[in-house]
């Protein structure tokens, strides 16, 4: 059985790819169909408000992302905790930290729970 940190890495490399290329569709497709995101602005459910939120930040946003915790809730669940710095071309960077739950799907492991914070300064 693959640990929880490597299911966690395969998923949120494809979302870091994803944000770093500004391809939003890519980010998406890290989501499973009614994943709940939380971002640092409303909430969505499912892939498309995903997309909405990602294709809506600045082109040239990067983000580098450290697994902080991460544990194997079951066979087809894992819980991680992160810390991301978003970096941008013309402003300073935003640090978060996210709590993740990512499932295994008929597709492969995808983010069915994304929440974001601000780090205080």
């Amino acid at each position: 059985m693959r640990g929880a940190e490597d299911i966690l890495q395969t998923v949120l490399n494809q979302w870091k790819h994803g944000i770093d290329a500004h391809d939003p569709a890519r980010v998406a497709a890290a989501f499973t169909d009614d994943a709940i995101f939380q971002g640092l602005r409303p909430y969505s459910v499912g892939p498309q408000g995903v997309y909405q939120y990602y294709d809506a930040q600045p082109q040239g946003m990067t983000v580098d992302y450290r697994i902080l915790e991460s544990r194997r809730l079951s066979s087809d669940v894992a819980l991680g905790y992160l810390a991301a710095e978003f970096a941008y071309r013309d402003r300073d960077s935003v640090h978060l930290r996210i709590g993740i739950v990512v499932t295994r799907t008929s597709k492969d492991w995808q983010i069915v729970s994304y929440q974001a914070s601000r780090v205080p300064d």
